[in-house]
């Protein structure tokens, strides 16, 4: 009954934004590595937390030590495909009842999967360049080094392509992403709250009809949304896609 609804919306929508949150990931098999046990495993095993090494500061004073870090725990889990939520997303996508999907995360899942109009709020680690030459240089470039990626023509260190903590976000890039919000007339929040920092950052550019939260666990601020589904991503886009048939 859910995807009926959901579809008959997407249908009469002009414009469908998307903001695609971290349940996602854990969805798809991706570790929380700034929560619980993995959080604990990583400060164990490096001396830090994972918010003090993904920072601009670390990156600039234990360049070693941070490229061991970004290697070993976020590039690794690209070794885990996208799961099936990003597949639906990039069919719906396709089939022109999505329009543009937002996110904060770097891994790129939304775009291996398929999708085509995405904002990287955060960027992604398929961009990496030399901050003084800027030549650009594939993932595999650093994710190959030994130790610290350098520029071939400069001999400068290797910059990946995300924002780090500490860093402001471009704000070109904040600006498209919520022009993308202020234009849609349904906005659909996939796997996160109203009150995490991506919805905080753009949900206050929205001016449409129909505001819908996708997530498998209530949270206090569902109140201010039109319709919330308290159930998986992946298995509400699913229903979805069924409903639409072949």
């Amino acid at each position: 009954m859910i995807g009926k609804t959901l579809l008959q919306i997407l249908r009469e929508s002009r414009y469908t934004t998307v903001l695609s949150g971290y349940s996602m990931l854990e969805e798809s098999g991706y570790p929380a590595i700034r929560d619980g046990e993995a959080s604990y495993d990583i400060e164990q095993k490096y001396g830090y937390s994972a918010d003090e090494m993904f920072s601009s500061s670390f990156y600039t004073a234990r360049t070693e030590q941070f490229f061991s870090f970004y290697r070993n725990e976020i590039l690794s889990a690209l070794d885990k495909p996208p799961g099936k939520g990003f597949y639906g997303m990039a069919e719906l996508e396709k089939r022109g009842l999505f329009n543009c999907i937002i996110t904060r995360r770097v891994f790129g899942l939304p775009e291996t999967a398929g999708c085509k109009n995405v904002i990287n709020l955060h960027g992604s680690v398929y961009v990496n360049y030399c901050p003084h030459c800027k030549r650009d240089y594939p993932l595999d470039y650093v994710r190959n080094s030994k130790r610290v990626p350098i520029c071939e023509s400069c001999s400068t260190v290797i910059r990946p392509g995300v924002c780090l903590f500490g860093e402001m976000v471009d704000n070109q890039v904040i600006t498209r992403a919520a022009q993308e919000v202020q234009k849609a007339d349904v906005l659909l929040v996939l796997g996160t709250n109203l009150k995490t920092q991506l919805c905080k950052q753009l949900v206050q550019y929205y001016e449409g009809k129909k505001l819908i939260l996708v997530k498998d666990t209530p949270h206090f601020a569902d109140r201010y949304a039109d319709l919330v589904v308290n159930a998986r991503v992946d298995d509400t886009l699913e229903k979805i896609i069924k409903e639409l048939g072949e």
